[in-house]
């Protein structure tokens, strides 16, 4: 296990500037994902972490000795990680038992070691039964818990996974994700998980990193950014929901109550909202349809889930709003709305 540092890292490709002064720190044992749009930096932190790539400025540091810096960098097979791709990059040639066993054999270990810790680690996974097939006879949860299984083998001080879960249905990936959670309950190792599926790393991470444009927007536990967004952004993509304009009469205390539509509603505040314009944030969980609601609205859309109905509501002042309902609602309809939940946020 190891603690890991970002202190200060920029990296450039180019004129492109990938990543802008990012600091950042991953404690000894935690698991972080990092979540954002594509080209927005995570995979690069990863590769940085990884020893693929060397900062154009600023630090890395494992343990706090500096592995990578401008003029220096300590190589891959030196960083004593391990990491999962999303093409699980095992060797078709190999079985899955001698997948799992080659950083173990490259480090010259015993061969009755290797085998002890290969069964040990295929247990883990729930692969014991598999070691004698090749990668082409596995499905791609297999490969991908193989992919696993040789980086727990390892022992390495922390596992880097980029994407592991892209390419699989949402079945599989849904397992995953107990399993990644399972063995990093198990293992205790440091555990950096590279996303830009939001879902997946609510599920799984203790902490996330939210980012755009090679920035840091947010670094908190899972329920604070869904709740409690750092800025509009953050909030827009993480989770589903509206972000409204709205204006507020009163803060005091770290609520809000605020104007929309016509109907005063009593709301969470970030720090930095005054009475005055805001940005609102309405979950679908935090909205239901009620008779005496105070918003009035018309359904503008009505989107059949199974269990529930995704409505889309119109407000008086055109707002739109999004609420998951078990009753039917026909495009057309009056609806009037409780809110339960808000969070006000200052505006851009």
């Amino acid at each position: 296990m190891t603690s890991i540092r970002l202190d200060g890292v920029s990296k450039a490709f180019g004129p492109h500037q990938a990543l802008v002064d990012v600091s950042l720190d991953f404690a000894d044992g935690s698991f972080t994902a990092l979540l954002g749009p594509s080209g927005c930096g995570k995979t690069t932190i990863l590769r940085l972490l990884a020893g693929f790539e060397r900062p154009t400025a600023g630090r890395v540091l494992f343990d706090g000795a500096v592995v990578s810096a401008p003029d220096r960098s300590l190589p891959p097979e030196e960083r004593d990680v391990g990491v999962v791709f999303q093409s699980y990059a095992l060797w078709p040639h190999m079985t899955v038992a001698e997948n799992v066993a080659y950083p173990l054999q490259a480090r010259r270990r015993p061969a009755d070691s290797v085998r002890r810790e290969v069964a040990a680690a295929l247990d883990q996974v729930n692969l014991s039964a598999y070691a004698d097939r090749r990668p082409d006879a596995l499905s791609g949860g297999q490969r991908q818990r193989v992919a696993l299984a040789r980086a727990i083998v390892a022992d390495t001080r922390a596992v880097l996974f980029d994407e592991p879960l892209a390419n699989l249905d949402v079945h599989l990936r849904a397992r995953l994700v107990e399993e990644f959670r399972r063995i990093h309950r198990q293992t205790g190792r440091t555990m950096v998980y590279v996303t830009h599926d939001q879902a997946e790393a609510i599920a799984l991470a203790d902490r996330l990193v939210v980012m755009a444009a090679g920035r840091i927007l947010q670094v908190a536990d899972p329920r604070t950014v869904y709740r409690s967004p750092a800025s509009e952004t953050v909030a827009a993509f993480v989770g589903r929901g509206a972000v409204v304009d709205a204006a507020a009469s009163a803060v005091e205390a770290g609520r809000a109550a605020v104007r929309l539509a016509g109907a005063t509603l009593d709301v969470r505040a970030a720090p930095g909202v005054t009475a005055g314009p805001v940005r609102l944030l309405l979950r679908p969980e935090a909205l239901a349809a009620t008779p005496d609601g105070a918003l009035a609205g018309t359904v503008v859309r009505s989107t059949y889930r199974g269990p529930v109905s995704e409505l889309e509501v119109a407000l008086m002042d055109g707002s739109r709003l999004h609420l998951d309902t078990p009753d039917d609602w026909a495009e057309g309809m009056a609806i009037r709305l409780h809110a339960t939940d808000g969070w006000a946020m200052p505006p851009a």
